[in-house]
This record gives structure tokens, C-alpha cells and sequence, in this order.
């Protein structure tokens, strides 16, 4: 039961980094969050430990993140200048606690807190109520919330497809998931086949192949390969997002993107002479971000092959029908799974298929009290579309914003499906993909904090300009609305200086030329901006 005038209490689940954001946000909607994390201590996937702990996802040493600082910072919280573009994992971490200390959040997290269960109240369907059962130390509690976070991430459990190599149950060599691996010391020597060219997979390829003997990289399709450092040493993914490009993919065939896409990462080194060209186009599958992986085929460190077809007590034979004897260790890096084991059937996962309204809410609850956060696989940071969406879940809760029907659900959740079925390869890893910028354009709509940028043009054009053709910061989203910053344009006005400072630790004589022909360009950008505005508005 209800009482008049009462804070709303959120529980939310897991003390990764959607997790902060969500209890700020219930924080900044007036609502009271209790944060149950299983662990001791905050950070999630990016919190690294040498030994993997059950049910908590799991990362490697030498990890460095594939998203720039200016991409994946909070929006009212900027990474320090002095912050690398790409970061070490601990760097991460250490940005995270700086949220969590100076947003006063670790007071609202229960640590060493598993979460049993989670059901409906008997009156659900009027007070949209949850019982939480949680344990800690051997002790169970129940507790009733009016609202639950659930913030556990998809990287957890990992998938290891054993069934899909025949003959691995004979093999006397080790072999694990990526998620075990931490280190390469103890492949000194050896002979080693990783399977699987994602992220992990390129990382370890490259990492194990400066100790091994020899790395062999085995892939069934082949990927794409892009570079953290872009053109004139920027990152690339600043240069990659921007508004203007992104107005510019409407209105371009996709056939035409995929050519220029993949004639830049040609340029840089030939897939199809390095094996590595997949059948897909560069916009069908996630692509893998890493800078030294062409370095190590070159220099014969990585050589890359098929998929296994088998494998013996000692070697491994191709599809191709080529085979490699005296294999020491196979690492799968074949992703994960994610599951809600302790929700009452109110979310039902099917092969890393999952139906959520906007990719957060179930479709079929009387009362939207119950939301997923983060469970999104953007080519991009996941950081800022998840604050965004702890931002719209709060106000929805809070009875500030409202859903549409079950219906309307439905059908937005069956388009967004479509579309993605439509243009990535058929994978586990492809489920809940989502565009970067669209995704976070389409949360910023819900609760009108989306910048106008022919208002901008009008009374700030400096930033306007900034906004069309600079990196696309998720600091925009607190410009104006709910949760204005005041810091906003100062932020956003400052990026390229954030982006330069860890860089430039030498003093060199400034190139005068290269300002010169910046400084042309942009206001070549600039008449071309206004004159659009002009003409069509």
C-alpha cells in the first residue's frame, strides 16, 4: 500500500557503471535508490581482478578501452583533460570512482548484496510494486520497491560453443574462454589458436603473440578492422560521430557508406592480403577496433585462418582442409550470453534475443516499474546511452513521462528488430545492437533535452557550428531541459583542447600553416552552415 506523498523507492541492480548513473538519476528525479552489488567495490566489467569471480564479467590486464574520453564521459562530468583519449582499464575505473565520490553515490549501494529474486506484489497491477529478496552473509531480506534498475550488464556469462568444434574433448592442450585469460606469461613458446576476431579476440591474438611461438587467429567470417588513431593522429571516433555526417548517412545509399568505409580501412592495410576481408559489407557486423593486429600478421606473429572444423589430441584441421600440429592452447573469444535468472519470468531471453521497449522496457507489465539499463551494443560508448536512459526511466517512474499502449509497444519493438535483422549478419553478438547517435537522439526526444540546432544558429552560433560539425559529445543532452548543466557549453566549446593536452607533453614549435588551413576550413563550414539554414528555413 501506498502512502500519500512518500518517496518512491528504486532498487537497483549492480554496481557497474549503469548502475551510478542510474542511482544518480533517481537522485536528481527525487526518487530513493538502494543499489544491491554483489561484489565489494564498484566498477563492474571494468574493475579488473586476476581471478574471475562467478557471475561477474571479467576483463584482462592490459585492457584499453575502444571509445575516446570525449565520447563516453557522462554528460555533466568530463574526463580530466590530463586522462589519455583511450584509457587503461584502471583509468576507467578511477573515473568511475571520481563519479561515484563527488555525485555522493557509494553511500546508496548494499555491497556483498546478491539479489535472490525479484517478483510482483499481489497488487501489482495497481501499486506496480516489487518484492526484492536479497541475501547477504547467509541472511535474507525482503524488501518492497516501487521501482527496479536492473543494471547487470551483458557480458557476464560466457559462451562457450564446445559442441560447435568436434574432437576439443580429445585435445590434450588447455583450452578456456577468453573470459579466464588475464595475462600472457604463460604462453611463452607455445602454440596458440584463439578463436573469434572481436574485440577480445584481435586483443589477445596480438598480446599472446609477443610471447608464443605462434599465434594462429581463426575466424569464420572475417571482420573489418578499424584504428583508434584517425586522421591527423585524432581518435577516431571523434572524427567518426558528428552530427553532420550523421545527417549526411540519411540521405547516402548504404552502399555507398560501406564503399567509402571500407576504402578507408583499406587505405590503411589490404583485408583481402591480410585474410582478413569478410563477406559482409563494413556496416553489417560490429567491427573490431585494433591498432597493432596488421603490425603482427606482417611480421608473421599472427597468421590468420578458417574456422576449426576439428580438432585431434594435438592439432587442428581447418574447414579449408589445412590443419596446425602441435597446438598448446585454444582461447574461445566467442562472446557471452546474458540472462535475468533472479526476474519472475517478466523478461524471457531466447538466444540473446530480448523483446524491451526501447531497450528498456517490458511490453507487457501493467505498470512500467520495471526497466533494463544498458543492454545495448552501440559502435560507440554504452556510458552515455545508458545515463540517458536511467534519465527517461526515472522520469517515467517519477510519472513525469508515460508509455504508450502494449500495442505501440509491440510494434516499435518488432520494426526495431526488423531493421536490425536487415542489415547485420545473423550472430549472437548482433541482438541489441543499436546506432550510437540515433539511439541517443531518440532518448534525448523522450525528454526533450535534444539540442535545436536552427534555435542554436539563431542565438548561439559558435556552438551550433561546434554541435554540427565537432565530435558528438553526450554533453549536449544538458544544454537545456531536465537536468540542464550549466558547464554545458563551456565543456563542449573545450573539447579539442581535452582532446590535445596528454598528448602534447613536448614543447614543438607551433605549424602555423596547418592553423591557417583549420582555420580556412572551418569557415568554409561556417557560410555553408548558415547558407543551408537560410535557404531551407
Amino acid at each position: 500500500m501506498k502512502i500519500p506523498g512518500h518517496k518512491k523507492r528504486i532498487a537497483v541492480i549492480g554496481g557497474g557503471v549503469s548502475g551510478l548513473v542510474s542511482i544518480k538519476c533517481c537522485l536528481e528525479e527525487g526518487l530513493e535508490p538502494v543499489c544491491f552489488e554483489r561484489t565489494d567495490d564498484i566498477g563492474g566489467l571494468w574493475r579488473f581482478q586476476e581471478n574471475p569471480e562467478e557471475g561477474r564479467a571479467s576483463i584482462y590486464k592490459s585492457v584499453i578501452i575502444n571509445t575516446s574520453k570525449e565520447i563516453m564521459c557522462f554528460s555533466d562530468y568530463p574526463i580530466p583533460a590530463h586522462f589519455p583519449n583511450f584509457m587503461h582499464n584502471s583509468q576507467v575505473l578511477e573515473y568511475f570512482r571520481m563519479y561515484a565520490k563527488d555525485f555522493d553515490l557509494l553511500k546508496y549501494i548494499r555491497f556483498k548484496t546478491t539479489v535472490c529474486s525479484v517478483k510482483k506484489q499481489p497488487d501489482f497491477s495497481t501499486s506496480g510494486q516489487w518484492e526484492v529478496v536479497t541475501e547477504s552473509e547467509g541472511k535474507k531480506e525482503v524488501t518492497v520497491f516501487d521501482g527496479v534498475m536492473v543494471c547487470t550488464g551483458h557480458h557476464t556469462n560466457a559462451h562457450l560453443p564446445l559442441e560447435s568444434f568436434p574432437g576439443i574433448e580429445k585435445f590434450k592442450g588447455q583450452y578456456f574462454h577468453s573470459r579466464d585469460y588475464k595475462n600472457p606469461a604463460s604462453f611463452s613458446g607455445k602454440r596458440v589458436i584463439v578463436i573469434g576476431i572481436g574485440n577480445s579476440g584481435g586483443d589477445l591474438a596480438v598480446e599472446i603473440s609477443h610471447t608464443a611461438k605462434q599465434v594462429f587467429l581463426s575466424t569464420r567470417r572475417g571482420a573489418w578492422i578499424m584504428n583508434r588513431v584517425g586522421h591527423h593522429g585524432y581518435p577516431f571516433d571523434v572524427l567518426f560521430f558528428s552530427r553532420l555526417k550523421n545527417y549526411l548517412t540519411k540521405i547516402v545509399s548504404q552502399s555507398l557508406l560501406n564503399a567509402y568505409l571500407e576504402r578507408q580501412m583499406n587505405q590503411r592495410f589490404n583485408h583481402e592480403m591480410y585474410g582478413l576481408k569478410p563477406k559482409h559489407r563494413a556496416l553489417s557486423q560490429h567491427p573490431t577496433v585494433n591498432d597493432d593486429l596488421p603490425n603482427r600478421i606482417i611480421s608473421g606473429r599472427v597468421k590468420v585462418k578458417g574456422n576449426v572444423k576439428e580438432f585431434t589430441e594435438t592439432a587442428a584441421i581447418f574447414e579449408d582442409g589445412s590443419r596446425e600440429d602441435n597446438i598448446d592452447a585454444v582461447i574461445f573469444a566467442t562472446g557471452y550470453t546474458f540472462a535475468f535468472p533472479f526476474l519472475d519470468d517478466c523478461i524471457k531471453v531466447v538466444k540473446n534475443k530480448v523483446s524491451l521497449y526501447k531497450t528498456v522496457f517490458p511490453p507487457n507489465l501493467e505498470k512500467p516499474t520495471l526497466a533494463i539499463i544498458g543492454l545495448v551494443q552501440p559502435l560507440g560508448a554504452i556510458m552515455p546511452i545508458s545515463e540517458l536512459q536511467g534519465r527517461w526511466v526515472t522520469q517515467v517512474f517519477k510519472g513525469l513521462k508515460t508509455l504508450p499502449s502494449q500495442s505501440e509497444m509491440i510494434r516499435d519493438i518488432t520494426q526495431a528488430q526488423e531493421k536490425m535483422d536487415k542489415r547485420y549478419v545473423e550472430s549472437q553478438r548482433h541482438t541489441i545492437q543499436v546506432d550510437f547517435i540515433d539511439c541517443m537522439d531518440e532518448f534525448a526526444d523522450l525528454m526533450g533535452v535534444r539540442p535545436n540546432l536552427l534555435s542554436l544558429a539563431l542565438t548561439d552560433p559558435k556552438l551550433a557550428l561546434q554541435l554540427l560539425l565537432g565530435p558528438y559529445t553526450p554533453i549536449q543532452y544538458r544544454l537545456q531541459g531536465p537536468g540542464k548543466w550549466d558547464g554545458a557549453r563551456k565543456a563542449i566549446l573545450t573539447i579539442d583542447e581535452r582532446i590535445r593536452k596528454p598528448m602534447m607533453t613536448r614543447e614543438v614549435e607551433s605549424s602555423g600553416s596547418m592553423t591557417s588551413t583549420l582555420t580556412v576550413a572551418w569557415v568554409m563550414l561556417a557560410v555553408v552552415f548558415f547558407a543551408i539554414i537560410i535557404t531551407y528555413f
